[in-house]
This record gives C-alpha cells, structure tokens and sequence, in this order.
C-alpha cells in the first residue's frame, strides 16, 4: 500500500509465491505493487540489508533559512516551539515562507533535537511490594461544586493510599495543607486500616511550609518526623515540582474527584444540610473504590506491620493570655473566653476542627475552629453576663 514500507515478511512470502506464481500474482498475495515486485527481484537481498537513501526525491523546503535563521535561533533558546519559529520566519519573510511548511519545521526539529538537545528526564519504572509504601497527598475539592448549608463549600480533600493494593482513605478537610490535617487524616488512615506500611511519603508539605519562617519549618520538620517515628515509619518527600515522583497517589486524585463528581451526579443534588452530611458522602465513596481492590488488599494487609498502643498527638500547642475584653488570639484569629479567664495564660491546643484551652492541665473550653477567612469566632454566651450588667454596650 502507499506509504507503508515493505517488510522483510512480506518479502520472504513474496519470493515464496513467485516459485509457482507470476510476479503480477505474487505481489497481490503479499498485499504489494508489481513495481514494488520488480524492485525486490533487483535488490540484491531484503530491506532491511540494504543501505539507506542518501539523497533528496525533491528540494528541501527549509534549506534557505535552516542555518542562518533556525539554527541560530535555536542555539540561542533551545525550547522554541516549531511554531513560534514559523511565526518569526514569517516576520522577517512575509509571503516566502508558507504555513504548509509546519509539519516539516517539526520534523526537522525532532531530529534537531535528538542530534544536539539537552539531556532530558529519564522515568524509571518502580515497583511497589507490599506493605512497603503509602503516600499522603492533598487536593482542592472546590470545583466540585458542594453547597453545605446553602453555601458553597470550600474545602480540600485528604487522601491516604498503598502503592501495591490502591487501599485509600480519604477526609474532607476545612482550610489548608496543614500539619494538624496531615496529622488526623494520617492517623485516622492507619487505625481504619489496621497496619502501618514500611515508608510515608508526602510532597514535602509544600503548603504547610509556605511563608514559614526557617525556625518554624524546622519545627514542622521535626514534629512530621517525630509522628512517623511513633508509627515506626521512615519519612520520606519527593523533590519540590517533581510531582511524577508521588504519581502513585496524584494519578489517584483525579479518579477520586472524578468518581465522587459522578456519585454527585447519581444523587442529583450537590446541597448537604450539614458537613457531617457530605463528610459520610465522601467515606461512601472511598468504600466503594476500595471494594475494587479487596484481593489484592487483602495480601497487602498481611504485609502491613502492626499498630502502636496509642495515638499520638495530632494538634499543635500554643500560648495565648486572655484579654480584659475577654478574647485571646490564635493565629491571628480571635476567640472569646468566660470572663472568669481574663488575665490567665491558657495552652492552647489547635485541632483539624477545635480549639482547646487548658489553665494548669485542666481543659477550661472548646470551640469551634475557625473557618478559612473568619477572623473570629465568638461564642455569645460568654458575654452574655457582661452584656446583662452592662446593657449599653450591646448598641456599640
């Protein structure tokens, strides 16, 4: 057929039929031309032994800009595209250089490059036995659409999972990437799991980093590395913007968002009522993926070692003094407090989803944490004695 080369096979076969057959015959057995026929009975062996063409069939459309203006450009910025190379060669030529020529100017480049590119990333394949790897990745759920309460919800998506089996556990998370999230989800993974695999890798907490100083990186450092050592795991990160070394959990981000958009889609309706609501939603979901793998999981879990006694500690420790008006802060977040408090130092323990104070090892309050972009979280009960003897502060 036209544009297809003639195969060894088809040449074997060829000279096969031609014992018995004419050569009109023999060709249309093997699928060629009769041209093609006469050429094969001229050569002196197959193909594949034959040296290849030295010379142009026609003009090389390129010749007249190649050295002086592609070459030159691409010296200078070796990563210019074939296109914006054509654009430029139409700038400085007008009408003498023709869109049709694209194709060949990427051709030509490929092969460009193969001579004198760069050195490129070189992929190697790993493989994962059992047991050995689980990763922690965070991804945006915004553009799922969730309303929770009538209001859009924004919100990250945790996801825990096993290199060999793909067991994942996932947990919407409020807020960023941060050590208290890492640190629940992580924990609630492997006690749902029930083992705890040789090694736990992370992008290297990208965003529990961000705008940290060097001091207080180090001090997450540490308290990451301190949370794997009491589940006997070895810490490991990929490096910053290498993603594909963490691939076994980022390829699984998008199928996660993907099914649960789906099962959005089934339920016909991306309103909760409540958080709790759509938190159940999003375990459901994980069930159902992780009922896929059940087999395979169930050689992993064999692998897995065994739990500690306890958990350990997934909160950060803060100091805070509560105020003459009756508040203390928190990472620039204010929070009220009974007034029987002000002036005490409280230790503040800051939890995925609370916030509590302590006054000598005795826990005084909880509250709510405070949502991404709230900057106060009150609780009116607490001013409620001081607004009954002070009325008129209630109107200011």
């Amino acid at each position: 057929m036209p544009g297809r080369r003639i195969n060894r096979t088809q040449v074997a076969k060829y000279m096969e039929h031609r014992k018995e057959l004419d050569q009109e015959a023999s060709a249309a057995k093997v699928g060629i031309s009769v041209r093609s026929a006469r050429r094969i009975e001229r050569a002196a062996g197959l193909p594949s032994k034959q040296e290849p063409r030295q010379w142009r069939t026609r003009a090389d459309p390129l010749a007249r800009w190649w050295e002086s203006d592609i070459v030159a450009l691409l010296t200078t910025t070796p990563t210019l595209n074939a296109v914006t190379i054509l654009e430029e060669l139409q700038r400085r030529y007008a009408s003498e250089v023709s869109p049709a020529l694209l194709r060949t100017l990427q051709r030509r480049l490929r092969q460009w490059r193969a001579q004198h590119g760069g050195e490129r990333e070189v992929y190697f394949a790993q493989e994962h036995p059992p047991g050995r790897l689980g990763l922690s990745d965070f991804t945006d759920g915004s553009e799922l659409g969730v309303f929770v309460e009538g209001r859009p919800l924004a919100h990250r998506l945790y996801q825990f999972a096993l290199a060999y089996s793909g067991w994942r556990h996932v947990e919407v998370v409020l807020g960023g990437e941060s050590f208290e999230a890492l640190a629940a989800g992580l924990q609630n993974a492997l006690w749902q799991l029930g083992g705890v695999p040789q090694e736990h890798r992370t992008d290297s907490l990208s965003a529990a980093f961000r705008n940290l100083s060097a001091e207080a990186a180090k001090d997450l450092t540490q308290r990451y590395e301190t949370l794997c050592a009491h589940y006997t795991m070895r810490a490991s990160r990929n490096n910053p913007g290498a993603s594909h070394e963490n691939g076994s959990i980022e390829a699984r981000q998008g199928t996660l968002k993907d099914r649960i958009d789906q099962a959005l889609l089934l339920r016909g309706s991306r309103s909760f009522a409540t958080l709790q609501q759509y938190r159940q939603f999003v375990g459901e979901v994980a069930v159902r993926l992780n009922a896929r793998i059940s087999k395979v999981f169930a050689v992993e879990r064999a692998a897995l070692r065994a739990l500690p006694l306890r958990r350990t500690a997934d909160y950060e420790e803060l100091q805070a003094r509560v105020s003459k008006f009756g508040t203390f802060s928190v990472r620039g977040v204010l929070y009220s407090a009974p007034s029987r408090l002000i002036g005490h130092r409280l230790t503040v323990r800051v939890h995925l989803d609370r916030v509590e104070a302590f006054v000598g090892g005795v826990k005084m309050l909880s509250l709510p944490r405070a949502r991404p972009g709230q900057r106060r979280v009150i609780d009116y009960r607490h001013m409620l004695p001081a607004l009954e003897r002070k009325p008129a502060a209630f109107a200011r």
